[in-house]
């Protein structure tokens, strides 16, 4: 998911298995642009004493990247599931052993034995949601429950259209629009999906991270983007609707894991820990509009994330929905070059 890059400051604290501890120190959070909550970090703030910076990212890539490079500082990041191998193979994530922590039996066990991480010996879950279309139904009263939202926009909504600037769930949607499976290397489906977004593009008016405010302002009257910031959106303009693509929707999750180089590894394993308990992952929640891998955490939701329809799938749609896979190296080289080529 998702934002604009800024930085705050807060406090957090050490690790301990057996019970809680205070400690001096630091804590530096790399995570998606408004994703965390004040809350959460101020009621850290308050239990322990570690201070705690948070530098925002604006994609995965952008996230692999600084950390690729070196010399980031970070301690903590929060890769979709689909980068989670990424980072593991690459090693440059600490095999933190979460599943032995403390809070670990609060994690839904949907969430325990995941794909990208079995048994959860690197992550823990931060959020999870998908990416669905959001419309402005004063602008557009038809159909929104299809990707041809921003493949194939109505007049009502061209030139008034948001898509989120990450690859894999835009490239999902589009090869998912064509009939095909996730990961196809077929060049003749591959080609028309890179011709339809090209196509598509200038009947957008941007590709950016400012959903929460630019959507229910008017200044977008679509977006292709993810549930979580369209709830938000909705909560400030009831006239927000989403849509569940028919043709297809990815899931995600993104999770908290441990860099390899980070110089605060118990405070982390800390903050780890902390977000496992089911009152402090309803914050994370409640913030953020997603929901969370936590049991016992709906107890302490808002009312309005109990039936939300960005978040309750209907039973119609459910089969079109599948978590992104991470695809073979050579598949992401074949996608990476239709993405050159959107962006140009």
């Amino acid at each position: 998911m998702k934002w604009k890059t800024t930085s705050v400051a807060a406090a957090l604290a050490v690790f301990s298995l057996a019970g809680s501890a205070s400690a001096e120190g630091e804590l530096n959070i790399f995570n998606w642009g408004d994703y965390t909550s004040a809350e959460l970090i101020k009621k850290f703030e308050e239990t322990h004493d570690v201070k705690v910076t948070i530098t925002d990212y604006d994609s995965n890539d952008t996230a692999l990247a600084k950390v690729r490079a070196g010399g980031h500082g970070f301690d903590i990041v929060v890769p979709s599931a689909n980068y989670v191998q990424i980072w593991v193979k690459e090693d440059l994530l600490l095999e933190a052993r979460p599943d032995q922590m403390e809070n670990f039996k609060n994690v839904d066990e949907r969430w325990v034995d995941v794909a990208w991480d079995k048994g959860r010996r690197y992550t823990v879950p931060w959020l999870w949601g998908l990416t669905g279309v959001g419309v402005n139904t004063k602008v557009y009263g038809g159909d929104i429950n299809t990707s041809a939202i921003f493949l194939d926009p109505p007049p009502e909504l061209v030139g008034k259209i948001n898509v989120a600037p990450e690859m894999n769930d835009v490239l999902f949607a589009t090869i998912k629009y064509f009939g095909a499976d996730w990961c196809t290397e077929d060049r003749e489906v591959l080609k028309k999906v890179r011709d339809k977004l090209v196509e598509a593009k200038p009947k957008w008016l941007a590709m950016d991270y400012s959903v929460t405010e630019k959507l229910p302002a008017g200044d977008y009257s679509a977006v292709y983007y993810w549930n979580g910031a369209i709830m938000r959106s909705r909560v400030k303009n009831p006239d927000i609707k989403f849509g569940y693509p028919k043709e297809g929707f990815p899931y995600f999750m993104d999770s908290v894991a441990i860099l390899k180089d980070a110089k605060n590894v118990e405070n982390a394993k800390l903050f780890m820990n902390f977000i496992m308990e089911p009152e402090n992952a309803a914050m994370i929640s409640a913030f953020a509009k997603y929901a969370n891998g936590i049991k016992g955490s709906a107890e302490f939701m808002p009312d309005d994330m109990k039936d939300a329809p960005e978040l309750v799938v209907p039973a119609e749609f459910e089969s079109a929905g599948e978590f992104l896979e991470t695809c073979s190296p050579e598949t992401q080289q074949l996608y990476a070059r239709i993405w050159t080529d959107v962006q140009k």
